[in-house]
């Protein structure tokens, strides 16, 4: 045998081997595909629970404008906790502003926090956040037990808790509308439910 047939019989068992290599890198990504669900907003056991009623709270916001929670409503109510020292609720403005002009006609947004009205009133302003409805309450975290920042909780027009949790992103903000949207408290009720 010369030389170029040897080196063309390594380049063949080399290109059978790469194939190999390929088709088990593709099979792990399968395995690891299915075993990385969604992520869906972290859900905490703390406050009302899904499926219950919410407390109703009639309020008055920074910008003077009048703020209904809980009840009955003309459409579900995103309630959004944040503060105006989180780095990652101040992430999440664009995202808050996308869903705003996006959802207007089929969802409601209001942001929710605690402390200064001046400190806030600061924070709207450099976020430009006039268009939505503002509430300073600490008894309205405390209803809800928030107690880790930015929490969203999702109402339905009943008033009632459809979807709660932690959100540090756009995709476990998503979650909250996805899941309330089939019916399911979490995303990942929906995934471990046997229809899924």
């Amino acid at each position: 045998m010369d030389a170029m047939t040897i080196s063309v019989v390594l380049l063949w068992l080399a290109v059978l081997v790469l194939g190999v290599l390929l088709w088990a890198l593709s099979r792990q990504v399968g395995v690891l595909f299915e075993r990385v669900a969604p992520m869906g907003a972290l859900v905490t056991d703390a406050g009302p629970a899904v499926g219950s009623a919410s407390p109703s709270f009639s309020l008055r916001g920074i910008q003077s404008e009048a703020v209904t929670i809980g009840g009955e409503s003309a459409q579900p109510t995103l309630l959004f906790f944040l503060s105006p020292t989180c780095p990652v609720c101040k992430k999440l403005i664009p995202v808050l502003k996308s869903l705003v002009r996006d959802e207007r006609r089929r969802l409601s947004v209001v942001l929710a926090s605690d402390g200064e009205a001046d400190e806030h009133l600061r924070f709207v302003r450099e976020q430009q956040l006039q268009a939505l409805p503002y509430v300073l309450s600490t008894e309205l975290g405390m209803s809800y037990r928030v107690s880790r920042l930015p929490y969203a909780v999702l109402l339905d027009a009943k008033g009632t808790v459809a979807a709660k949790g932690l959100v540090n992103s756009r995709e476990q903000l998503d979650s909250l509308l996805n899941a309330h949207d089939m019916g399911k408290a979490t995303i990942q009720q929906y995934l471990e439910s046997p229809a899924a």
